[in-house]
C-alpha cells in the first residue's frame, strides 16, 4: 500500500543563468507540439495533401493554442492580472512582485480550445484546400496527443494539484505546500531546491514533512485518460469510415476529452477564484458542459450544407 504513495519534489527545470531558467513544463509543451506537427504530416501524407500547407498550421495552432491558454486561464481564473501585471498576460515574465522569467504558466485548456478553433478559422480563410470542418477533424488528433505531455508537465511543476485523500494512491506535493521563501525560512537553507530536499530527506524536517497532506495526483489521471482518447480517435481515423463524416471526430474529441475534464475536476482543487459555480460543479467543470454539448451535436446531428465551408 505504501507503494502506492510517494513524495514528489523534482527541479522544475534546468538554470540557464540569473532568473532564467529552462522549465520542464515548457519542454512538455515543446514535446506536445513537435508530435504534433509529426501526426499531422503522416495525416497529410495519408490524404495526399501539399507538405507546403503543414508548416502555416503548425504556426497557427502554436499561436492559437498559447494565445488563447493564456487568455482563458486569465479571464476566468486570474482576471486581476489585468490590473495588476498586465503584460505578464502576454509576455513569459512576471513583473510584479518582482521580475522573473517565468516560462510558460497560467494556461487554460478551455481557452486553448476555443483559441484553436479560431485559429482553424482564420488558417482555412488564407488556406482552402479542405474545408475548416475537415481541418478541425483532423487537428484534434494530434491535440489529444499534447494533452498527455501538458499534465505530464502541470504534474512536474506540482501544479493544478488533486484534492486531500486518505485512498491507497496519493502524492505529497512538497512544493505546493510550501512556497520557495517559506521552505527556506522554516529550514534556515540559502537556496529553495536545497530547503525542498531537507523537508523531503532530512529527519530534522521530519515534522514539516508530515504536514504535507497525501493529494490526487489529478494530473496523471488526465495524462493517463488523454492516451485512451488519442487511441480512440486515432482508431476511427485510420479504421473506420468515420472520418469521411464531417464533424465526428472533432465532436468525438470534444465528447471524450471534456468529460474526462469534468470528472476529474472532482478531485482536483481550484486553480483559481472559481468566477462560474452552479449546482455544485466547479469553474472547471461548468465551462466543460458546452463543450461536450456542442461534441454530441457535431457525432450526431450536424450536417454540412456544402463541402467548401
Amino acid at each position: 500500500m505504501f507503494l502506492l504513495k510517494f513524495d514528489w519534489n523534482p527541479i522544475s527545470g534546468i538554470d540557464i543563468i540569473g532568473n532564467f531558467k529552462l522549465h520542464f513544463y515548457s519542454m512538455m509543451w515543446i514535446i506536445a507540439f513537435l508530435l504534433g506537427w509529426y501526426i499531422m504530416k503522416r495525416i497529410f501524407i495519408k490524404e495526399k495533401i501539399k507538405l507546403e500547407y503543414l508548416d502555416p498550421l503548425f504556426i497557427y495552432t502554436v499561436f492559437a493554442t498559447m494565445l488563447g491558454a493564456r487568455l482563458g486561464h486569465v479571464i476566468f481564473y486570474q482576471s486581476e492580472l489585468i490590473s495588476q501585471d498586465f503584460f505578464s498576460i502576454f509576455l513569459p515574465f512576471r513583473f510584479h512582485p518582482e521580475f522573473e522569467f517565468t516560462g510558460f504558466q497560467g494556461l487554460a485548456s478551455h481557452g486553448a480550445a476555443i483559441g484553436i478553433i479560431i485559429g482553424m478559422y482564420l488558417y482555412r480563410r488564407k488556406y482552402k484546400y479542405k474545408t475548416l470542418m475537415w481541418i478541425l477533424d483532423r487537428v484534434v488528433i494530434p491535440v489529444a496527443s499534447g494533452a498527455i505531455f501538458i499534465r505530464i508537465g502541470n504534474f512536474i511543476n506540482s501544479e493544478i494539484i488533486g484534492k486531500i485523500t486518505d485512498s491507497a494512491f496519493g502524492v505529497r506535493f512538497i512544493q505546493d505546500q510550501y512556497g520557495p521563501g517559506e521552505a527556506m525560512q522554516l529550514t534556515g537553507m540559502q537556496n529553495p531546491k536545497a530547503a525542498y530536499d531537507a523537508i523531503a530527506s532530512n529527519p530534522q524536517f521530519q515534522e514539516l514533512l508530515q504536514e504535507v497532506p497525501y493529494r490526487h495526483p489529478a494530473q496523471l489521471y488526465e495524462a493517463f485518460c488523454y492516451v485512451f482518447v488519442f487511441l480512440i480517435l486515432w482508431y476511427f481515423y485510420t479504421k473506420t469510415s468515420k472520418a469521411n463524416q464531417s464533424g465526428f471526430l472533432f465532436g468525438l474529441f470534444l465528447v471524450l476529452l471534456w468529460t474526462i475534464r469534468l470528472f476529474v475536476e472532482f478531485v482536483k482543487e481550484p486553480q483559481g477564484d472559481e468566477y462560474i459555480t452552479l449546482m455544485g460543479l466547479n469553474t472547471g467543470q461548468m465551462l466543460s458542459v458546452p463543450f461536450i454539448l456542442i461534441g454530441f451535436y457535431f457525432m450526431f446531428v450536424y450536417k454540412p450544407k456544402n463541402q467548401t465551408a
